[in-house]
C-alpha cells in the first residue's frame, strides 16, 4: 500500500487533484455570477457542475497513465524511470497551484470586502420590489411572450405572433414606453415573479396571456398586471374560429391595445393628478 501511494506521489496525481479542485471551485464561483448576469437558463450552473464532476476522474486517470516528457506526452510505462522528469513537472504544478490559490484568495477578499459592501450600500432587488416609484408611468409596459397551453406545439408560433403584434402596436402609441422584444422574450418559459421582471425591465405594468386550442376554436386570454402590487388592472378572453391566423392575431391585438390604452392613460392621468395635488400641499 505504501508503494502505491509513493507511486501516486511520484506521478503527481495528488498535485493534479489539488490543482483541479481549486480550478473547479473558481470556475463555479465565476459561473455563479455570470449565469444570472447573462440571463442563461437556471440549469446552466448544474450543467457546469456536472462537467466538472466528470472531468475530475478523467484528470486523475490521465495523471496516472501518462507522463510529460521532453518528447511530449507518453504512457508512464513507456518512460524509463531514470529518464523521468516528474520532479520537474511536479514543481511546475506546484507553481500553478500557488498561482491559482492566489486568485482564489483574491476572489474571496473581493467578495468579502467589496461585493458585500456594495450589497449593504444598495438595497436588494427584493427590498425595492414592493413599491414601484410613482415617477414610473403606468404606460411603461412590457409584453411577455404569450404561453401556449394547448397540446399542439404549432400554437407556439401563434402565441408568439400575438405577442409580437402587441409589441408593435403598443410601440406606436406616443405616450407609451414599451420594453424591447429581446428583453421581454428573454423571460420566455421562466416562471419568475412579475414584480421581479418589471424591476429588471424598468416598467410599471406587464401584459401577459395564454393561448388554448380546441378543435378549430382558439381562446386567447390577456391580462394586464400592475407590477408594484401584482394586482390585475384589466383582463379579457377572446374566443375565435381558427381560420385565418394573421387576421385573428391582428384583430385580437388591436382590441387588446385599444382596451389597454384607454385603461392606462386614464389611470395614469388620475395618478399624476394625485401626485401634483400632494406636491402642492407640500409646498410652503
Amino acid at each position: 500500500m505504501g508503494s502505491f501511494f509513493a507511486e501516486l506521489k511520484r506521478r503527481n496525481v495528488f498535485r493534479v487533484a489539488v490543482l483541479y479542485g481549486i480550478v473547479a471551485w473558481l470556475i463555479l464561483q465565476v459561473s455563479d455570477v455570470a449565469v444570472p448576469a447573462l440571463r442563461l437558463p437556471e440549469w446552466t450552473l448544474s450543467f457546469v457542475l456536472f462537467l466538472l464532476a466528470i472531468g475530475f476522474p478523467v484528470a486523475i486517470i490521465v495523471a496516472w497513465a501518462f507522463e510529460l516528457t521532453p518528447e511530449g506526452l507518453k504512457r508512464t510505462r513507456e518512460v524509463d524511470p531514470d529518464a523521468s522528469i516528474t520532479p520537474v513537472t511536479g514543481q511546475k504544478i506546484n507553481h500553478l497551484i500557488i498561482g491559482v490559490l492566489t486568485l482564489a484568495v483574491a476572489y474571496l477578499l473581493i467578495d468579502k470586502f467589496m461585493l458585500s459592501t456594495d450589497d449593504n450600500t444598495h438595497p436588494s432587488a427584493d427590498a425595492r420590489i414592493p413599491q414601484t416609484p410613482e415617477s414610473v408611468s403606468l404606460t411603461s409596459i412590457a409584453v411577455l411572450p404569450f404561453v401556449n397551453m394547448s397540446a399542439d406545439p404549432e400554437q407556439e408560433y401563434f402565441a408568439d405572433g400575438i405577442s409580437e403584434e402587441l409589441l408593435n402596436l403598443l410601440a406606436k402609441i406616443e405616450d407609451f414606453k414599451v420594453a424591447g422584444r429581446t428583453s421581454s422574450f428573454a423571460f420566455k418559459g421562466q416562471n419568475q415573479d412579475l414584480r421581479v421582471i418589471a424591476e429588471k425591465l424598468g416598467v410599471a405594468t406587464v401584459l401577459e396571456g395564454s393561448v388554448r386550442k380546441d378543435g378549430d376554436q382558439v381562446r386567447v386570454t390577456a391580462q394586464l398586471v400592475k407590477a408594484d402590487d401584482g394586482y390585475h388592472l384589466w383582463s379579457e378572453t377572446y374566443d375565435r374560429r381558427l381560420d385565418s391566423i394573421f387576421a385573428i392575431q391582428d384583430e385580437i391585438s388591436g382590441k387588446v391595445v385599444t382596451a389597454i390604452k384607454t385603461k392606462l392613460l386614464a389611470d395614469d392621468g388620475r395618478r399624476s393628478g394625485r401626485s401634483k395635488s400632494r406636491n402642492r400641499c407640500a409646498d410652503p
